[in-house]
């Protein structure tokens, strides 16, 4: 898939900057995913990840086309972060049912009101609290390659269990150039596979999903 590509492309970044700042320190810091990860200094995360309307918008619209939902279609998005996604599905088609979960406080707390009773805190390599297949659609954006390859077992396998669509996008690799400037600028990867991992891992853990992946060049 090719969803968030374009939204990953328009971002400038210092890789070797972050390399050398510190970053082990950083990394501490950026994987407790509260304040300092969200809206803290640029070294521990996002350094300020606040809602920008329409940024999401072409991804949320994209989705919403893809996988044909509409009014009364339920989707759950994992590690969900602060919402805004599934914020921009809710504005394009009011008639969702969206649930959205994510391990930080920080983040489900900086919610849009129209959208926090729909969110709830939890852990993504847990087994889901929903029934097989009922979601149309489950979604994660950047959340799985946070895990460890025991934890991406579950957390796939849930996905699968839980939807009857999937779309998972996470961060990965095809060449030394690009690995290098990944492992330059991750701070929460616990994951790092090139893209032929990945896919025999999806393979192997019994995902059928859709999928993408975004590359740092």
């Amino acid at each position: 898939m090719n969803l968030v590509t374009p939204l990953h492309q328009a971002t400038k970044r210092d890789y070797l900057a972050r390399m050398i700042d510190d970053k082990v320190v950083c990394m501490h810091k950026a994987k407790e995913y509260e304040q300092d990860y969200w809206d803290g200094d640029r070294r521990y995360g996002y350094g300020g990840y606040k809602y920008l309307p329409g940024r999401w918008k072409p991804v949320a619209q994209a989705l919403i086309e893809t996988y044909e939902l509409k009014a009364g279609s339920r989707v759950l998005d994992v590690g969900c972060g602060k919402g805004f996604l599934l914020y921009e599905m809710q504005l394009i088609e009011p008639g969702l049912e969206l649930v959205g979960f994510d391990i930080s406080a920080h983040g489900l707390a900086s919610a849009r009101p129209e959208l926090k009773a729909s969110l709830f805190r939890y852990r993504a390599q847990d087994a889901y609290p929903f029934g097989d297949d009922h979601f149309d659609l489950v979604i994660s954006l950047g959340c799985l390659h946070n895990l460890r390859i025991f934890e991406l077992k579950t957390a796939l396998g849930e996905i699968e269990r839980v939807g009857k669509q999937g779309y998972v996008m996470l961060e990965s690799y095809r060449n030394e150039l690009e690995q290098f400037n990944l492992q330059c600028w991750a701070l929460t990867c616990e994951s790092f596979f090139d893209t032929a991992e990945w896919i025999w891992l999806y393979r192997h853990f019994g995902y059928t999903g859709d999928y993408e992946f975004i590359y740092f060049e």
